[in-house]
């Protein structure tokens, strides 16, 4: 007997809002993500409400280096979110429930970052802080003698090279793991980032010369 079918879509949609909105409510007990998967795809309400909850912030933070600002942080991450709920059933187990919700955060900002660029090639470090939002700085940034020239340098990069020296160098993640987010082999996840961080050098050189 196969596993039961969700309702609509539309049904679910109203769900996903509510649990998105409420995420942040702890729970007195919490199951491994997998009997939580299993929960969800059986048709209980809760239990994804329960996998937003505990993995919210990470998603969070991984956007946050790529938003423009705070709206669009939140537009990512409940796609993020959406997106992980209709494909469920295409999570196959052979990782950690986050891992996958990860890859997922990391196409979706690489789709947001070709959007911006097609849509406003030039993107000034003004636009970007306008609000008062840093989304893409460090959460403990380095002390740096001219902050704002290297976030102006990063935002003048392809979305490509933008994703591959912001996962390496402020995520901090492996060559191995960058590869498994992206699904690049590690050799070009090599020479993207070398081509980034030329770029970038590059970009710094003329920002300090202007």
């Amino acid at each position: 007997m196969g596993r039961p079918q969700l309702r609509r879509k539309d049904d679910r949609s109203l769900l996903f809002l509510l649990a998105y909105t409420y995420a942040m409510v702890p729970e007195e007990s919490s199951p491994p993500d997998d009997r939580l998967v299993e929960a969800t795809l059986g048709g209980d309400d809760r239990a994804f409400e329960e996998l937003t909850r505990r993995h919210k912030s990470r998603v969070f933070g991984v956007a946050a280096r790529f938003a423009h600002d705070a709206a669009e942080l939140e537009d990512i991450c409940q796609e993020v979110f959406v997106q992980a709920f209709f494909k469920l059933r295409q999570f196959r187990r052979d990782s950690p429930f986050e891992h996958w919700l990860l890859r997922i955060t990391t196409h979706k900002c690489y789709d947001y970052l070709r959007k911006r660029r097609r849509q406003s090639p030039g993107v000034s470090i003004d636009l970007m802080l306008e609000s008062g939002y840093e989304p893409s700085a460090p959460a403990n940034p380095a002390p740096h003698p001219d902050l704002e020239r290297l976030y102006t340098a990063l935002a003048q990069l392809s979305p490509k090279e933008r994703l591959v020296i912001t996962l390496l160098e402020l995520e901090e993640l492996t060559v191995q793991e960058i590869s498994s987010r992206t699904g690049w082999s590690m050799s070009n996840v090599k020479v993207r980032a070398f081509r980034a961080r030329a770029t970038l050098r590059k970009l710094m050189l003329m920002e300090n010369q202007t």
